[in-house]
């Protein structure tokens, strides 16, 4: 026989399947399901009602994990005086079925009250009324445009954005241009500074003219070069 203090959650549960379930509220629920709430709203408030119920039932879901232990442990702390160890065990694998039908009980309650303040939150709170905009739409409302202006607007950004990113192009090639000339230029500076010790050891030494001197040079060096070409490929038919 259980004790009279146990919870006699056959009792409950009849009654919660006996209950009335309220018509209205379920409708209003599937009225205002998840679907139905509009980006704006949630944009608006930074969340949804789906996502503040859930901390809810979470908050809730952990407290009632932390009170049925303690609640379980009073009742057989009180009702454990005078009986048995195998009376005890008894007792208390009748406190937690007791338990774990009373957590069942309130999770499936505490489920439909959440479903009826979900759609009370999106029909009463979180529902933005027309007349109230975001800061970042405060403008629209100021200065307002009709459809063919603000397309005509955006085909202007689109061209602009073009002619900019044309421009980013053009930068770069100009740049990556004056980089190369850079490179020339320094090659160019070290042919003259060869060109101009080149001449002052000619004076130095007192080597005739300096413009004759070197076109002799330049022949040789021409002629030089043609014939290395030549060995190579002399070199490369032997090969």
């Amino acid at each position: 026989k259980k004790p009279n203090c146990v919870f006699n959650m056959e009792r409950e549960t009849l009654a919660e399947t006996d209950m009335e379930t309220n018509g209205t509220a379920e409708e209003e629920t599937d009225c205002f399901s998840s679907s139905s709430l509009k980006l704006y709203e949630a944009q608006f408030f930074g969340f949804t009602p789906q996502t503040c119920m859930l901390r809810i039932y979470s908050a809730f879901h952990d407290s009632l994990n932390d009170i049925v232990p303690v609640v379980e442990e009073v009742c057989i702390r009180k009702l454990r005086k005078g009986q048995s160890d195998k009376g005890e065990e008894q007792l208390r694998s009748q406190a937690r079925e007791c338990s774990r039908r009373l957590q069942q009980f309130m999770e499936k309650r505490f489920k439909l009250l959440s479903e009826r303040m979900e759609a009370l939150l999106v029909s009463r709170c979180f529902t933005v009324p027309p007349n109230v905009l975001l800061p970042e739409d405060q403008c629209h409302k100021k200065y307002p445009q009709d459809i063919q202006e603000i397309l005509k607007l955006e085909s202007s950004m689109a061209d602009l954005h073009g002619a900019y990113e044309a421009e980013v192009c053009a930068r770069q090639a100009l740049l990556t241009e004056l980089e190369e000339q850079k490179e020339v230029q320094k090659q160019m500076d070290g042919i003259l500074e060869w060109v101009m010790e080149l001449r002052a050891a000619w004076v130095k030494d007192g080597d005739g003219n300096f413009q004759e001197s070197f076109q002799l040079a330049m022949m040789s060096i021409k002629k030089l070069q043609e014939a290395v070409e030549q060995v190579l490929v002399c070199s490369r038919t032997l090969k």
